[in-house]
């Protein structure tokens, strides 16, 4: 028997016992009296902004200003206007220049502030994680208090890809400092539509 063999065999019998899954009762965990209001309090805290909006419009405007005073805004949200689907073909290096992506989101959670994004939704996957300044959307009836209410909504297998983003890029890593916009977006809106 090889080195190799004898060394898998020593993990194989050295296994922690199997445990079942714990089956958590959503009904006793975490529950906001406003779940906007936490949304956005926990937002704040991570370097993001969200602003209620009760009209599709004010993006739209936003977008139009956006698209003629920058150099590159990507829009991924058809209710917003013309999609740039072009972006789906694009390299990394090409996706560097994007100063500014409109993306829509699925769901957002008020306990840790993350929108969950769909790859579908994104049209690439580097638009949301590229860009220099990220405006995310999603409806107010989608919020929910906590990653266990949002799993139970969403379809995680629907896709190749997803991800909750929790506003801006952020590390502490160099020196204990926070460091906003380190190897992502410096800046995240949500907009969350009444």
């Amino acid at each position: 028997m090889s080195a190799r063999d004898n060394i898998l065999k020593t993990i194989a019998m050295n296994q922690p016992e199997f445990l079942e899954i714990p089956v958590i009762d959503t009904s006793v965990v975490i529950q906001y009296d406003d779940v906007y209001t936490q949304f956005k309090t926990v937002l704040q805290g991570i370097g993001g902004k969200t602003e209620l909006i009760s009209d599709i419009a004010v993006i739209q405007e936003q977008l139009a200003a956006d698209k003629k005073n920058l150099s590159f805004v990507v829009n991924t949200i058809p209710a917003l206007g013309d999609v740039d689907e072009q972006v789906a073909f694009l390299a990394a290096a090409e996706l560097e220049r994007v100063v500014k992506a409109y993306v829509k989101g699925t769901l957002g959670v008020a306990e840790n502030g993350a929108v969950w994004v769909y790859e579908s939704q994104m049209i690439n996957r580097l638009v949301p994680f590229i860009c220099q300044h990220l405006v995310l959307v999603i409806e107010k009836e989608n919020l929910v208090d906590t990653l266990h209410q949002a799993y139970q909504k969403l379809d995680v297998s629907k896709e190749g890809f997803g991800a909750f983003i929790a506003g801006p890029s952020k590390t502490a890593d160099i020196e204990q400092s926070l460091v906003i916009g380190a190897h992502g977006a410096r800046s995240a809106v949500i907009y969350v539509l009444e």
